[in-house]
């Protein structure tokens, strides 16, 4: 049995984790960089340990985050997302060292990490596939080629890729070329790996995710899907579960192809298959993420099932404690990922101390943060310092609690998206349900919100700031 797992993570998921092993009476234990000292997830994990002064390598070292979890006698690590979430180094360095890694095993973690394999898999198991390069592209010459066969646009891609890096939409044989040398050197950077290939660009498409969990004794199951549509520069913004452009048949139809998917590879604990909707109401496989998503909250939410609960459950050997049968979705959800960016400055970073934070409440209302009053985020890592999901039971009454939310939360001393998100609640195309992948690049109107803080903002901030000078007095 679990008693004790490594975090090998920092903000907002190493805390959501941490909770979950205070649920389970499992005891956690952090890491972090000198940077990331003040970390609320070092505060709230029952022990933590320093990876030293580099920001980043610390928690990209597998071979040390692994003696660490043997030296303070963890039986597991739980990678959470991003690092090396989708590192099979990391998972076969478990298995040597007897510790068990909570995510699938290396060999699954490898072929679906290749973007060009998992498309082999996905097409030996017909499933539908977006048209594209039978392999990896030895030349740009030999992209052109296979670009003249499908047609204009395309989508260059870094096959190792993920998070929205390493991608290009090319609009013509000129753009090929430019992006060509460009996608090589982002992959190489990002991912360690100069492969890339060029797939059919899916005109204006719904971005649709289907939540799986698999164990070690043949059962797999799906928790629904996720709309995933708003986004900007292929970084999820707004995340939405179930997806309200869906209709049951469509819904029946995506689940099941995730699941058979999964499947097909021998896939085991949490995962997320991902597909393209087009305007002609066809799905096509996109990619696997195994590992556990940002937005896996709006699942958790209309379910009521605890996932990363699930992953240690699975990661220990137990079977489901669900049938497909028993997973009912009640209700709709919504996430939004607060980042600390200015998006009238093109959604430049905004790194500094926060002068004042408090969370919104009420009924539906969840923040997964790892932000105080006080806390400087560091300029080392992404921007993304919180997450608000909200519940309700209809998809109007979302609407209104995700924008009375907002309105409530409080981020103070450095520029956020929250404005951003506001406007977006208020476009009838939003709100009506219908809305694609291009939706944030159709309308650049959004950033033009008001700056004018409202008085009771003005009136806090004065107070926060006598209170201060009063302190330093």
């Amino acid at each position: 049995m679990i008693r004790k797992i490594l975090i090998a993570n920092r903000g907002e998921i190493a805390v959501r984790i941490a909770r979950a092993c205070a649920e389970m009476s499992i005891r956690s234990a952090a890491v972090y960089a000198d940077a990331d000292r003040h970390g609320l997830h070092v505060k709230k994990a029952d022990e933590a340990y320093s990876l030293g002064p580099d920001t980043v390598s610390g928690y990209l070292n597998a071979h040390r985050i692994v003696n660490l979890a043997v030296a303070t006698g963890c039986d597991a690590i739980h990678p959470g997302y991003g690092f090396l979430s989708e590192n099979p180094q990391l998972a076969e360095i478990c298995v040597k060292r007897g510790v068990i890694f909570i995510g699938p095993d290396a060999e699954a973690i490898r072929r679906m990490g290749d973007k060009v394999e998992a498309r082999r898999s996905m097409i030996k198991a017909k499933i539908p596939v977006v048209p594209g390069s039978d392999g990896n592209l030895a030349s740009v010459d030999e992209a052109v080629a296979y670009a003249r066969t499908i047609g204009y646009p395309v989508m260059l891609k870094a096959t190792s890729g993920g998070g929205g890096r390493g991608i290009r939409r090319c609009d013509s044989e000129d753009e090929l070329k430019r992006n060509f040398e460009r996608v090589i050197s982002e992959a190489t950077k990002a991912f360690g790996s100069a492969d890339v290939f060029v797939e059919k660009f899916v005109v204006n498409p719904r971005h649709i995710e289907v939540q799986i969990l698999a164990d070690h004794h043949g059962n797999v199951i799906h928790l629904f899907e996720r709309d995933c549509s708003i986004q900007r520069r292929h970084q999820k913004l707004i995340e939405i579960a179930p997806s309200p452009q869906l209709d049951d048949k469509q819904r029946v139809l995506i689940g099941k192809l995730a699941v058979k998917a999964a499947k097909k590879v021998g896939y085991r604990n949490a995962g997320t298959v991902e597909f393209l909707l087009d305007e002609s109401g066809e799905f096509f496989f996109m990619e696997m993420n195994t590992r556990l998503q940002v937005e896996h909250t709006v699942t958790e939410q209309i379910t009521g099932i605890d996932i990363v609960q699930e992953q240690i459950r699975i990661a220990d050997g137990q079977a489901l404690r669900y049938k497909q049968k028993d997973v009912q979705r009640r209700g709709f959800a919504m996430e939004f990922r607060i980042n600390a960016e200015d998006p009238k400055n093109d959604f430049l970073p905004s790194y500094g101390r926060i002068t004042r934070y408090f969370a919104p409440g009420g009924p539906g209302v969840r923040t997964d943060a790892a932000i105080y009053t006080g806390y400087e985020i560091p300029q080392n890592y992404e921007s993304m310092c919180a997450k608000l999901t909200l519940w309700a039971l209809t998809w109007d009454a979302l609407l209104n609690r995700a924008t009375r939310a907002l309105n409530d939360i409080g981020v103070y001393g450095v520029k956020t998206t929250i404005p951003y998100y506001l406007e977006i609640l208020k476009s009838r195309e939003f709100r009506s349900g219908s809305f694609n992948t291009s939706f944030v690049d159709t309308h650049p109107d959004m950033i033009n919100y008001s700056t004018k803080r409202p008085m009771r903002d003005v009136a806090a901030a004065v107070s926060a700031a006598i209170a201060a000078h009063m302190g330093l007095q």
